[in-house]
């Protein structure tokens, strides 16, 4: 792989090709399912939606709310929020933003206009009204202590009213930035946005992006180091980093990261769905092994889907630690002896055609045959992969969580019964009766002391039950050209950097 970065680098056949110097290319691995931010939860759609949308609040480092479209809120009482808009918003078409934007993009979620899994996040509003122009009041059925972040940046934007369910192939918004085109599995162009009311504070700002869909990783590193491309975020093996580091025209920079990667179970398996199995199966992963061949050491291991500096946070749970002997005799005591050929249950782990999570697949595959495992890897294309999770058609997958979990309502979306696909992301099918009174509760109450205590049982409920371990959380690694500056890679690994980036002339 290696050898041929360096001869491309000799080559005068690998020069970088002209293109224009305003804009930035920036390498993803996949194309976005969705630019209606109504809609889209891959990855690559929730990273560019923020620099198209904004929500009615946005958060910031530290998890909490400040304006965004809403220039302040109020809540009059545990039932009813007020939002009072900005008043010299436009979407990037000219349009004035107004409350007719808010209510139709609210409504147009919670009444199947648009079917998007995000509709469950408002199932606890029970009207939305324009008060007038510039002033919106929901009322809810019950407190709901996560509406905020479901109403933020980071999990929805405001389209203008009437837009419909094929808004996604020409969508307006009013981000820093407005689309200029996009073609699947081949680009996604942006540029700045004249009638943005969040301007970059940073003179001589670049004001174009083309997002190139570049899927295979040696490829994108090859892009890289020709001059071809400018940037690319968290889309690189750890193994070429440190060929990467030494190039003089890159830069590397890097950041504890909030995304977590976690193995995933089907518990209405009838293998799976016993919690020994899954219990033996996190004893026989070594996680720290993994961590230091596969990642080179760019992660942290996680005891919990939330950060460890969110404020309900705890790693006070029970730990698989690294034990293959504890793990055998726990598949005997289940009833799972080895076999003449020393197996002892055969699996399947699908996965996408992502090189990072079949790197995985391959290792796990490795590590659980040391306790009889055999486990059968299929990959498949992205959509067929998702179809298929969604629909509970696997026994083990692998995904991250990216962003989401940066709010306690990962917990309710992941894992609360009412959750199961289509109405959210329990592609476990993990049902706890006390998991959803917790939820429930944690909800409803204001006091955050005892919201804590909520999540904390949360995730010791959930550690006992396995429905998923948590693997680790990746770090946040922005490659670049030494051309752009003014960049920083964000915790969650967001693109929110490219709003005050710079880049100079080509050469």
């Amino acid at each position: 792989m290696w050898t041929l970065i360096g001869l491309c680098a000799a080559l005068s056949g690998c020069q970088a090709k002209r293109r224009d110097p305003g804009t930035a290319v920036f390498l993803i691995e996949s194309s976005p399912n969705s630019l209606d931010p109504r809609v889209g939860t891959d990855a690559q759609s929730e990273r560019i939606d923020p620099l198209l949308f904004d929500g009615l609040v946005a958060r910031d480092e530290h998890y909490q709310f400040q304006p965004a479209l809403a220039a302040s809120w109020e809540t009059p009482d545990a039932l009813t929020l007020l939002f009072h808009l900005r008043h010299d918003v436009r979407f990037s078409d000219g349009r004035r933003l107004t409350a007719a934007d808010v209510l139709w993009t609210l409504e147009s979620m919670r009444d199947g206009t648009i079917l998007t899994p995000k509709g469950a996040s408002y199932d606890s509003v029970a009207s939305v009204e324009a008060v007038d122009a510039w002033t919106v009041r929901i009322r809810l059925k019950e407190p709901d202590n996560f509406l905020l972040g479901n109403l933020s940046s980071s999990a929805m934007g405001i389209v203008p009213a009437g837009s419909r369910a094929d808004f996604w192939r020409h969508p307006v918004g009013t981000g820093a930035f407005r689309l200029v085109s996009q073609e699947t599995d081949k680009e996604v162009v942006v540029e700045r946005n004249p009638f943005a009311w969040e301007r970059a504070t940073v003179p001589g700002a670049l004001q174009r992006v083309r997002f190139e869909v570049v899927p295979d990783a040696t490829t994108r590193a090859l892009e890289l180091r020709k001059g071809a491309a400018d940037i690319t975020s968290n889309s690189l093996p750890s193994d070429m980093l440190p060929v990467l580091k030494r190039d003089p025209k890159l830069v590397v920079e890097e950041t504890g990261g909030t995304p977590v990667q976690y193995l995933a179970f089907n518990l209405r398996d009838p293998v799976l769905g016993r919690r020994v199995v899954r219990a033996a199966i996190a004893h026989a992963v070594d996680r720290r092994l993994l961590v230091r061949t596969l990642l080179g050491g760019e992660a942290q291991l996680a005891e919990s889907l939330l950060p460890p500096t969110h404020w309900a946070y705890t790693d006070d749970v029970k730990r698989y630690d690294y034990d293959p002997a504890k793990a055998r005799a726990m598949l005997n005591a289940a009833g799972f002896p080895p076999g003449r050929d020393g197996v002892r249950l055969r699996l399947t782990m699908k996965t996408s055609t992502d090189e990072g999570t079949r790197m995985l697949a391959v290792a796990l595959q490795q590590q659980l045959a040391q306790i009889g495992i055999a486990l059968e890897i299929r990959s498949m294309e992205t959509a067929t992969f998702f179809s298929d999770i969604t629909r509970g058609a696997f026994q083990i997958y692998s995904l991250r969580w990216i962003g989401g979990n940066e709010q306690p309502d990962i917990f309710s979306y992941a894992f609360s019964t009412v959750r199961m696909p289509p109405h959210g992301a329990n592609r476990e099918h993990y049902a706890n009766a006390e998991v959803d009174r917790l939820l429930d509760a944690a909800s409803r109450v204001t006091e955050q002391q005892q919201r804590r205590a909520d999540y904390v049982r949360v995730q010791q409920i959930l550690a006992e039950d396995l429905p998923m371990e948590n693997l680790w959380y990746l770090n946040s690694i922005l490659l670049h050209d030494r051309r752009v500056t003014g960049v920083k890679p964000s915790a969650s690994g967001d693109y929110l950097f490219l709003l005050n980036a710079k880049i100079s002339s080509l050469q």
